[in-house]
């Protein structure tokens, strides 16, 4: 087995959420090939600061205008890209929505869909989005001292 390079990537999102007859309601995006139903994230723009960039992925992949409310926490994972092994840190944002539509989101995800708490939680791939999600429902209902931005 030959040895791997190592390298360091670094993402952003947004948990964005609203809430619809007294019900919280978070924005999850779907791909159906591989199969995935995950928070809206992505890599960062030259120059462009974490906060920049997880407005603008949740933007693109969510078609919804979004401002950040307070940030969350960070996942850190590693994975293998040919050569390379990386550990890639993901820095996520509670967000509202503050204009757009789903129908504009990007074509990097077949699907963009509202989902309350426990369904989201059932639905989602990766147990560390999970536990991002289930601190924003800590947030929200001020069981933890947020963080503003």
């Amino acid at each position: 087995m030959p040895v791997l390079r190592t390298a360091r990537a670094t993402s952003a999102g947004g948990v964005v959420h609203r809430t619809v007859d007294g019900e919280t309601e978070f924005l999850l995006v779907h791909r159906r090939s591989p199969v995935l139903w995950a928070l809206p994230k992505g890599t960062p723009d030259s120059g462009e600061t974490i906060e920049e960039t997880a407005l603008r992925e949740t933007r693109e992949e969510t078609g919804i205008e979004v401002e950040i409310q307070a940030r969350l926490s960070s996942i850190r994972y590693f994975f293998v890209r040919g050569t390379t092994r990386f550990h890639k840190t993901v820095h996520f944002f509670l967000m509202r929505p503050i204009g757009g539509a789903i129908e504009l989101h990007d074509g990097e995800f077949d699907d963009v869909r509202w989902h309350r708490v426990a369904e989201a939680l059932a639905l989602m791939n990766h147990a560390t989005e999970r536990s991002v999600v289930e601190r924003a429902v800590a947030v929200l209902a001020g069981d933890t001292a947020e963080a503003t931005v």
